[in-house]
C-alpha cells in the first residue's frame, strides 16, 4: 500500500529525506513506545528550551506549507491573529474527503504521536490556548489511534498543566465528524466544531485568524503540515529548506490513485520531483498497468483540473502548477489509462460533489445536481448536442467566466490563472464542474460519441398531393 520508508526520523532512502513517513515500517509505529525510541517528543523540548516567537520565527523562515490544499504558510498565518486576544486556538483539520486523498489517515493512523507533538509545538509557537483535532467520521482506525495516543501522552506528562516541567500548559481535545465533505473547508469544520450544520461562513467577517472558533481567533492547520514541526525542531530551519526548492522546501506525501501498477502514499522532495518520476519511476508507482498508454490524470485530488501526458514533466511545484491550469491540492493523483471511460469517470466525480453540496449556495446546490443530470444523460447514450453546451453552461453559472485550464483552447475558450472565480461561498460548487469542464476540454469526441443522432423524417402534409 505504501513505498520503502527509512528507519529512524530524517533518515534517506537513495537520495529522498523522510520527514513524516520515517517510521511508517514498524508493526507498532503508531504507540508512544515506538515513538519515544526514535526521538518522538525531543522537537516539543527543544521547542520549550526557547522563546515562544523564536519559533515562531523558525517555522517563519522555513516556509512550511499548508499540506492541505491551499499551500498557504503556516508561520505566516499563525502571525494573522490580533496581538493581545486571548483565549485563541488551533483546530486540526483531519476531516480528509477529498476524493483520491487518503495520506492524513495514514499519518493518524501509523504515527499519531508525531501529529499530538506538532500540535503542541504550534500551540507553543503562537500562544494558543487549547487545540480542537477534528477526524472524519469514516475514519474508525484513525480515530481510535489518536484518542489511544491522547490518553498516552496526557498520562505522560506531554499534554495538559505545566508540560514537561515548563509553565507551558494546553490541553488536546478529540472530536469526530460526521463525514461531511464541505466541512474540509475551515469555516464550516468551525461550525461543526460549535455544534451547527456544517456549512462555510462568509469571508469577511469571518476569517479564522481573526474570527473563528466561539469568535475567538483561530489557526486550522492540516494533519501534515502539523507534522512537519517536530522535524523542523529537531534539525532546524536551514536542514528543512535544504530539501526541495527555495518554493517549495521540505518533503510531502502524495497519494496515488487509478491506474497505476503500484499506487500508494510517497513522501517526494517538494518542488523537484515530477509527475513522470512519480508515476513510472520504480521507486514510486513504477508505470502505468499492464503497460497501458497515460490519458489523463488529475494532480491535486477531485476538484483540480485534469492534466494530459504532455504534463507529465511538471514538477511538484505550486505556482508551475498553477500556471499550467491545473493545482496540487490535497497531494492525491488519480491517474486514467487508455481504456478509461472519460464521461463515466467525469460523472463519477461530479456526482460526488453534488451529493455533498451543503445547500447553502443555490448555484451550488442547483447547478451541480443539473450537472449530475445532464451528464448521466449524455453518459447514458441518451443526451443531445444541445446538452454538451448546456453543461457549459449550468458550469459558468458555478464558476462565471472561462475555466481554467491549459488546453481550453480546444473550445475556443482562453485560459485564466488558478484560482477560478466562483458565485458560491467555498470551493464545493466548482469542485462539481471542474471534472466535467476537464473532460470536456481535453475529451470532447467522446462526449459527442454518446451523443443520440436524430434525423428529421419529412412528413407531408394531409391534402397536400390534391
Amino acid at each position: 500500500m505504501t513505498g520503502t520508508y527509512a528507519h529512524a526520523p530524517g533518515f534517506i532512502v537513495g537520495d529522498r529525506p523522510k520527514i513524516v513517513t520515517s517510521r511508517f515500517e514498524y508493526e507498532d509505529s503508531y504507540t508512544l513506545t515506538r515513538y519515544l525510541a526514535t526521538d518522538g517528543y525531543q522537537g516539543l523540548r527543544a521547542a520549550l528550551s526557547r522563546p515562544a516567537n523564536e519559533v515562531h520565527d523558525e517555522v517563519r523562515t522555513a516556509t512550511v506549507l499548508g499540506r492541505g490544499g491551499a499551500g498557504f504558510p503556516a508561520g505566516t498565518k499563525w502571525g494573522l491573529t490580533p496581538q493581545g486576544v486571548y483565549p485563541r486556538y488551533l483546530v486540526v483539520n483531519g476531516d480528509e474527503s477529498e476524493p483520491g486523498t487518503y495520506k492524513d489517515r495514514l499519518l493518524m493512523e501509523r504515527d499519531p504521536h508525531q501529529l499530538i507533538e506538532g500540535c503542541l509545538i504550534a500551540c507553543y509557537a503562537a500562544g494558543l490556548s487549547q487545540c480542537f483535532l477534528y477526524i472524519r467520521g469514516e475514519m474508525a482506525l484513525a480515530q481510535e489511534r489518536v484518542a489511544v495516543a491522547l490518553n498516552d501522552a496526557y498520562a505522560a506528562g506531554y499534554i495538559g498543566k505545566n508540560i514537561l516541567g515548563t509553565h507551558f500548559s494546553v490541553d488536546i481535545v478529540l472530536h469526530w465528524g460526521a463525514g461531511a465533505y464541505v466541512v474540509g473547508e475551515e469555516t464550516a469544520l468551525i461550525e461543526s466544531l460549535e455544534g451547527n450544520r456544517g456549512m462555510p461562513r462568509l469571508k469577511p467577517p469571518f476569517f479564522p485568524a481573526a474570527n473563528g472558533l466561539y469568535g475567538q481567533p483561530t489557526i486550522v492547520n492540516n494533519v501534515e503540515t502539523l507534522a512537519n514541526l517536530p522535524w523542523l525542531m529537531c534539525n532546524g530551519a536551514e536542514a528543512y529548506t535544504a530539501i526541495g526548492t527555495k518554493t517549495s522546501p521540505g518533503t510531502r506525501m502524495v497519494a496515488v490513485s487509478g491506474h497505476v501498477k503500484r499506487p500508494g502514499v510517497y513522501e517526494i522532495v517538494n518542488g523537484v520531483t515530477t509527475f513522470r518520476d512519480l508515476l513510472y519511476k520504480d521507486e514510486f508507482c513504477g508505470g502505468i498497468r499492464n503497460d497501458n498508454e497515460l490519458k489523463a490524470f488529475v494532480p491535486g485530488g477531485g476538484s483540480a483540473p485534469w492534466f494530459t501526458p504532455d504534463q507529465l514533466d511538471l514538477p511538484f511545484e505550486g505556482s508551475q502548477v498553477g500556471a499550467a491550469g491545473s493545482m496540487l491540492g490535497s497531494g492525491a493523483i488519480m491517474v486514467m489509462d487508455e481504456t478509461t471511460d472519460i464521461p463515466a469517470a467525469a460523472l463519477t466525480l461530479t456526482r460526488f460533489y453534488a451529493h455533498e453540496s451543503c445547500g447553502k449556495c443555490t448555484p451550488c446546490r442547483e447547478g451541480g445536481t443539473w450537472l449530475e443530470r445532464i451528464l448521466s444523460r449524455v453518459v447514458d447514450g441518451k443526451g443531445t448536442s444541445a446538452d454538451l453546451e448546456q453543461l457549459i453552461e449550468v458550469g459558468t453559472s458555478i464558476c462565471p467566466g472561462d475555466f481554467p485550464h491549459a488546453s481550453n483552447e480546444k473550445l475556443g475558450l482562453t485560459a485564466v490563472p488558478f484560482p477560478y472565480k466562483m458565485n458560491t461561498i467555498c470551493f464545493v460548487g466548482p469542485s462539481a464542474y471542474a471534472p466535467v469542464n476537464s473532460a470536456l476540454v481535453l475529451f470532447r469526441e467522446e462526449f459527442e460519441a454518446r451523443i443520440v443522432k436524430r434525423h428529421t423524417i419529412p412528413v407531408t402534409a394531409v391534402g397536400a398531393a390534391l
